[in-house]
């Protein structure tokens, strides 16, 4: 609907952030439930929440005959999603530092993570929900990304360990979407 609706404002009141291996389908639609087995949530989050980017270079192309660009060339597109988790388990410290598994201990009860000398191509699929009340449910799914940033880590006796990614959307192909929002949400009718 044109104009000013206030029952159009959308407020992502929960979430999640979930990852699964590149590839991996997400749901059809907002009713069906993320597969616990291949999709695994990230829990909780800062309260900054979740920021998208899309940024688009276009390139003009300058004429002689003219002082402003006689028309743009899309010569790159980034998508990204920044957010900072706030537990620390076999899936998040992972995803933070590069997806080298967690090992067993030589100890009952202790585990490690080996951070390589070599770093390596660690693809996944990102999945994000959020809810408005019982009004709208969003999901926003990226096939193919990676992290690509990392935040440092700060260690301190009165605030939570955050881990802190940018994760960078990648093509799957030229047919298929870098990213697709779904909604459920009347205001779309």
């Amino acid at each position: 609907m044109a104009g000013t609706n206030g029952g159009e404002i959308r407020v992502a009141g929960t979430g999640k952030i979930l990852v699964a291996p590149a590839g991996t389908a997400a749901p059809a639609d907002t009713l069906v439930a993320w597969d616990p087995v291949k999709w695994k949530d990230l829990g909780f989050t800062t309260t900054d929440g979740i920021k998208f980017n899309k940024k688009d270079k276009l390139d003009p192309v300058d004429t002689w005959q003219s002082v402003s660009p006689a028309r743009f060339i899309y010569s790159d597109r980034d998508l990204t999603v920044k957010f900072q988790l706030l537990q620390m388990n076999k899936d998040t410290l992972p995803f933070f530092m590069g997806g080298d598994p967690i090992e067993a201990g030589a100890a009952a009860g202790q585990y490690k993570f080996n951070l390589s000398t070599s770093p390596k191509s660690d693809e996944r699929a990102l999945g994000i929900e959020f809810t408005d009340g019982t009004l709208a449910t969003y999901r926003f799914i990226i096939p193919r990304g990676q992290v690509t940033d990392t935040e440092e880590i700060t260690l301190t006796r009165s605030g939570a360990i955050k881990l802190g990614v940018t994760f960078t959307a990648i093509a799957v192909d030229d047919v298929k979407p870098l990213a697709t929002w779904l909604m459920k949400d009347a205001s779309y009718l």
